[in-house]
């Protein structure tokens, strides 16, 4: 494992974000520092371009493709920097779900501005995770857990495991949020049945959140805890926003990655909850994840403590 010299400033995400920016528009003339390049980026987010791809899902660029029992993200997307991705829920008489998300390979500048302003990361915008496709498939699997239920979503991204809940389980409200305000601007607010969906511009450090303080029967959020900086609000905000009952949980899916899971879990002792972490809750997100360890091909780089996302579920 390679250790940080202690000696070396450590950057704030921002100021990474910005680092790794100025590299990507300014060329370079000679390999000169590329590998702490690399280790910056890691720093800010280890993508994954591969996962355990629980829920079918395709590319289309064809709208006519959603029909009259698609849901869609937005109608209203940049076909230079944007993609819209379909998701087919293995649930008879489920709608077809229609997300947009950046390309892979582009940087939008403006993304970049969004962040440094509301003092926040991009990964959300930028891909679709692995531990939000395992707490999609989890809530799937789960679905009378949400029944009758108020559920909120926290750092959702484009809210795939919230649109999940609300499509297939019955729960009476889902709550979809994100810090980053094109996210949430991108999700217009729908109607799965009796289940109302309604998204939601929400920083963990936000001091005002009356309007939904003590609402919710279920959090969820996944790949939430990585940055260290956050783990105070994000503690403060789950001890907020759930119901003051012994049935209200917050179901966490977040990898390892290093300390920064166990970090997190300590705020939430220190907040006076209960918190357990299970490593194996499924049989075939375990089989996926011990071919994957194995050296299979179809997710090259794979590590447990970066990609596989441990079950973490917080009660009073």
């Amino acid at each position: 494992m390679q250790k940080m010299d202690s000696n070396k400033p450590v950057l704030k995400a921002s100021s990474l974000r910005w680092k790794i920016l100025r590299q990507a528009l300014i060329p370079r003339s000679s390999s000169r520092n590329e590998d702490q390049s690399e280790i910056d980026t890691k720093h800010i987010s280890r993508r994954a371009k591969n996962g355990f791809n629980l829920i079918p899902s395709s590319i289309t660029d064809d709208i006519e493709d959603e029909g009259a029992g698609g849901f869609s993200v937005s109608h209203c997307y940049d076909h230079r920097r944007d993609r819209r991705v379909c998701y087919t829920l293995p649930i008879d008489g489920a709608p077809k779900l229609f997300l947009k998300q950046r390309m892979d390979d582009v940087a939008d500048l403006d993304d970049f501005k969004i962040c440094n302003k509301y003092d926040i990361d991009n990964t959300g915008l930028v891909c679709h995770w692995p531990s939000e496709d395992v707490l999609a498939y989890f809530c799937l699997l789960h679905r009378d857990l949400f029944r009758c239920k108020r559920v909120i979503e926290l750092g959702s991204g484009y809210g795939l495991a919230g649109l999940v809940v609300a499509a297939s389980t019955e729960a009476s409200e889902v709550v979809i949020t994100d810090g980053n305000p094109q996210v949430v601007e991108s999700m217009n607010s729908k109607a799965f049945g009796g289940t109302r969906v309604d998204s939601l511009t929400l920083h963990w450090n936000q001091e005002n959140i009356s309007n939904v303080s003590g609402s919710f029967d279920l959090i969820i959020a996944s790949d939430c805890t990585f940055f260290k900086e956050y783990h105070r609000g994000l503690a403060r905000m789950v001890m907020s926003l759930l119901k003051k009952a012994e049935s209200s949980e917050a179901i966490f899916f977040s990898p390892k990655r290093g300390d920064s899971l166990m970090k997190f879990l300590e705020e939430i002792k220190a907040d006076g909850l209960h918190f357990s972490v299970t490593e194996k809750y499924d049989a075939e997100v375990w089989k996926l994840h011990e071919k994957f360890s194995n050296g299979d091909d179809s997710w090259p780089g794979y590590e447990k403590d970066h990609c596989y996302p441990l079950l973490v579920r917080i009660t009073f």
